[in-house]
């Protein structure tokens, strides 16, 4: 697939920037890569790395095979000889595939908070990043920078939101807390905060196949937020893979969106029919146990001639 047909691209800039001038000058002065075994590296608890296409892992495992590592693992020293991945966790695994006992590393003393950070802003720098991931990254920084969750970052984007809406000044609080914001954000050169919370936060409310398919890159996010509109699981995961076999653009899987909605308003309308005339027999045999019609011969006979068609219609007669 060329770069032009690739569902999503990151077009971020300036990540670096959010390390710091610190650790980026220490950086230029790290020391010289090393050959570490690769069973001494250990993966992180947690990677922002979710999702590993199975295919290209196999093309860089081959090329790996053939050309080795050209561009070093960076870890971290743990109590021990041991290490911990920092970045490069997908050379890690093709090299693992691949059968290599030892790879190239640069080893950097790095704390916990800048160890997360370069996790992240690796990450974010990936050509084949995801919207999914992007937005989760974008978030995980923030999270660490205001230092809450990242529960509490959206919070705080609705907050201000809703205060700008309302003609209200933010507290405090709220305002250093998007100052901050905004100026990651800006370092980043993508969106601005209310651009980040109407466009993406809402990404991640996606139904989870839905999520599934686009954190995995095999559809863009504008088809897929169309595609969550459709409730019924079934019918959902059924145009979910008719948009990927077949690459339905975007103004085919509205129309079909529509279709489906149409087909969907018609059988609620047959059924409220159904269970309008189930009704009104309801009704009109309980009225019927009160009116004691019988007592009449000429009511009794039409009565009987009435339950007869009735008894030959659920049986599948047709009488005249």
């Amino acid at each position: 697939m060329s770069k032009k047909d690739q569902p999503y691209t990151s077009q971020l800039k300036g990540v670096a920037a959010l390390l710091g001038e610190s650790f980026n000058q220490t950086q230029s002065t790290a020391n010289s890569p090393t050959t570490v075994a690769i069973s001494l590296i250990k993966l992180p608890p947690s990677q922002p790395r979710r999702y590993f296409d199975p295919k290209k892992l196999e093309e860089l495992s081959r090329s790996i095979k053939e050309l080795g590592i050209l561009e070093p693992l960076l870890v971290r020293p743990l109590s021990g000889s041991d290490y911990e991945l920092v970045a490069g966790e997908r050379r890690y695994r093709a090299a693992s595939m691949a059968g290599l006992t030892e790879v190239p590393v640069v080893i950097r003393e790095m704390d916990d908070i800048t160890t997360s950070k370069v996790q992240l802003v690796e990450n974010l720098q990936r050509e084949d990043l995801n919207p999914v991931e992007e937005t989760e990254g974008i978030l995980e920084l923030l999270s660490i920078e205001l230092g809450v969750s990242t529960n509490e970052v959206i919070s705080v984007l609705n907050s201000a939101a809703n205060a700008k809406k309302r003609n209200l000044d933010l507290t405090e609080n709220v305002f250093r807390q998007m100052e901050t914001i905004e100026s990651i954000l800006l370092a980043i050169g993508k969106f601005s905060a209310e651009s980040f919370r109407v466009s993406r936060i809402p990404l991640l409310n996606l139904p989870a196949d839905v999520l599934e398919v686009l954190r995995s890159g095999q559809i863009e996010y504008t088809k897929a937020r169309a595609i969550a509109r459709v409730e019924d699981k079934e019918t959902r995961k059924q145009l979910l893979e008719d948009a990927i076999a077949y690459n339905l653009s975007l103004t085919e899987i509205k129309r079909k969106i529509q279709e489906i909605e149409q087909q969907s308003k018609s059988e609620s309308s047959k059924q409220t029919e159904s269970a309008s005339i189930k009704g009104r027999v309801d009704d009109t045999f309980q009225r019927f146990k009160k009116a004691k019609v019988w007592d009449d011969p000429k009511k009794k006979s039409k009565v009987e001639k009435l339950l007869a068609q009735l008894d030959a219609l659920m049986q599948g007669d047709n009488p005249k």
